[in-house]
């Protein structure tokens, strides 16, 4: 996977990095990243996943674009309330970007087409809110062996994990949350939840994409990052593998 001399100048401040370096930066060209929900988390995650220089960007959302979005979902604006979620975000991927290739699946994910929506994707990240879609995605990622970067947020706090469950030592999505099923709970809609926080989680998000496609640090696969915006708090708590895990054990 080779630069051009304008991608060799779009990408320079990455290249200059000795963990990233040219093969870094070819490696993130060829990648392609499945992103499941175009909201608050996926729209920082396109931007920068975008603007990184990823390949091929799949998008994944069936819905569209509400005017109380736009308090968080920097990627859309005035222009695109009304307009499907997907379509709008390969717009502002392809302003930012004419690169990267983007393909749209404005289909809700379930457990029935997980598996065909993500087929292909180097990682899968998750920025859904509905439990059982979370699950879904967890299943379909673990069982295609495609590492998963899950971001969660809500009010004032954020978590973020990487799981590779089929790794001996590495715990799954559901060594994590069990099986319960999905609960109602309160959505952001009753609860509230500070834009900023969406953009943190989203961007952090993008990172560990990039973190699992040219392998750069530590590896954060089976650790949990926990946010307090509120305490000004930051933790990185382990996850362990359960051995009576039902999706690892």
């Amino acid at each position: 996977m080779t630069l051009s001399d304008g991608e060799l100048d779009r990408y320079a401040r990455h290249i200059v990095l000795r963990e990233v370096g040219g093969a870094g930066q070819a490696k993130l060209k060829a990648a392609t990243v499945a992103i499941v929900g175009a909201g608050g988390i996926g729209s920082p995650a396109i931007q920068y996943l975008a603007a990184a220089g990823i390949g091929r960007l799949i998008l994944i959302d069936d819905d569209t674009v509400d005017l109380s979005n736009l308090q968080r979902q920097t990627l859309f604006g005035d222009v695109d309330v009304g307009a499907p979620k997907v379509a709008a975000a390969a717009l502002a991927a392809a302003r930012i970007n004419p690169h990267v290739a983007v393909e749209l699946r404005a289909e809700r994910l379930t457990t029935e087409n997980a598996a065909d929506l993500i087929a292909g994707a180097d990682v899968v990240l998750d920025g859904t809110d509905s439990f059982a879609t979370r699950l879904a995605v967890a299943d379909a990622a673990h069982a295609a062996r495609i590492p998963l970067v899950s971001s969660a947020v809500g009010q004032f706090e954020g978590q973020l994990g990487v799981f590779r469950g089929w790794e001996a030592d590495k715990p799954c999505y559901r060594c994590f949350v069990g099986n319960a099923a999905d609960a109602a709970g309160d959505s952001c809609a009753d609860l509230g939840v500070l834009g900023a926080m969406t953009g943190v989680m989203g961007s952090l998000a993008a990172l560990e994409a990039m973190r699992a496609i040219i392998g750069f640090g530590d590896d954060s696969a089976g650790k949990l990052l926990l946010i307090d915006a509120l305490s000004f708090r930051f933790r990185t708590i382990t996850l362990p593998k359960d051995p009576g895990c039902t999706g690892c054990g």
